[in-house]
């Protein structure tokens, strides 16, 4: 099969999990979505399943080609978190979308479970990863405190409501970001 097709039949299909949700995902509108003649789907991707599972490999892809540098000092790690939640709010809103809707039909489609399970538990190991390389006093519960409010950040950003971004602070992405470090660490020593 041709990469090339396959890849943009999964772009298609994260697009159309993002406006349509995983109801709205069937073989013609990632036909549509990806501008192809009718049938192309199918012919890569023969089954919902089948469909399904290449969203969620291409959306875990995806996430994998996102330069993540490990941070050496805790403003550098406040840079880059910052900046992982400015792509949310960009160009990565699509894909959180999609992977939202990808997470609540695993509730309904059990198999779907496992590989989203592995992500998510890859992004702990990477968080808790980035945050010892800043050198910072890490341990688990303190790793997964940081982790846990930044994916419970995905939905609001992405929700864009004024009033629920500036309840949880995520109107000011540097004071939300500073502000979780300062309440998992304690506050920098000479400020920042």
């Amino acid at each position: 099969m041709n990469q090339e097709r396959r890849d943009r039949l999964g772009d298609a299909a994260i697009v159309v999990l993002a406006e349509a949700g995983s109801r709205g995902l069937t073989h013609r509108a990632v036909d549509a979505a990806a501008d192809v003649p009718l049938g192309t789907t199918k012919n890569y991707f023969p089954t919902r399943e089948a469909l399904l599972r290449a969203s969620t490999e291409r959306i875990i892809e995806l996430y994998a080609a996102i330069p993540r540098p490990a941070p050496v000092d805790r403003a550098g790690l406040a840079v880059l978190l910052r900046t992982l939640l400015e792509h949310v709010e960009g160009p990565g809103r699509v894909r959180v979308l999609a992977l939202l809707e990808l997470q609540r039909e695993a509730t309904r489609t059990p198999w779907l479970a496992a590989p989203l399970d592995a992500f998510a538990a890859a992004d702990f190991v990477y968080f808790e990863h980035v945050q010892r390389s800043a050198g910072l006093s890490v341990t688990p519960q303190r790793a997964a405190a940081v982790t846990l409010a930044l994916h419970a950040a995905l939905p609001q950003l992405v929700g864009d409501g004024p009033a629920t971004l500036a309840a949880a602070g995520l109107d000011d992405l540097d004071g939300f970001v500073n502000g979780l470090l300062d309440t998992v660490y304690g506050a920098e020593r000479g400020g920042r």
